[in-house]
């Protein structure tokens, strides 16, 4: 793999995770919203990543993964976590269904922020990996100067 290659797929990381923090800060800002543009209390949502230009995995298998060539990562689509929401007893609340249970959306703070740090770090490591991609190209030039 080329500097130029690396320095590609590190920035397709930084990418998917940028898209993912923000999908992130969208859950916990919502977190107590019972009532959207549908009428619904929001849905927790996830981020799907998937290769970019995947290789079949028969050809890898078959011994060609000397030719593969990573390409980086790409977000596919953003789906909504289809969990139960939580009903809570609050008969006076406008939201509350006959009964006098809200729905609440399914967003467990801990657990985003927990994908938060995690997500973090991977964007992190993809900007050292940028940065010493960097410096060997950098070294290249240098040598070639004299």
């Amino acid at each position: 793999m080329g500097v130029f290659s690396a320095m590609n797929v590190a920035a397709t990381g930084m990418t998917a995770q940028q898209i993912r923090m923000d999908v992130i800060a969208e859950n916990i800002a919502n977190a107590s919203t019972t009532r959207t543009e549908d009428g619904t209390a929001y849905r927790r949502k996830t981020v799907v990543f998937e290769e970019k230009g995947t290789t079949s995995f028969d050809n890898i298998l078959n011994g060609y993964m000397n030719q593969y060539k990573p390409n980086g990562v790409k977000m596919t689509r953003i789906v909504e976590d289809p969990s139960e929401l939580r009903l809570v007893y609050e008969p006076d609340n406008p939201d509350a269904n006959e009964d006098g249970y809200v729905e609440y959306p399914n967003v467990d703070t801990v657990t985003e922020m927990t994908n938060l740090i995690d997500s973090s770090r991977s964007y992190e490591a993809a900007v050292t990996s940028f940065d010493a991609a960097k410096a060997i190209a950098m070294k290249g030039l240098e040598l070639f100067k004299g």
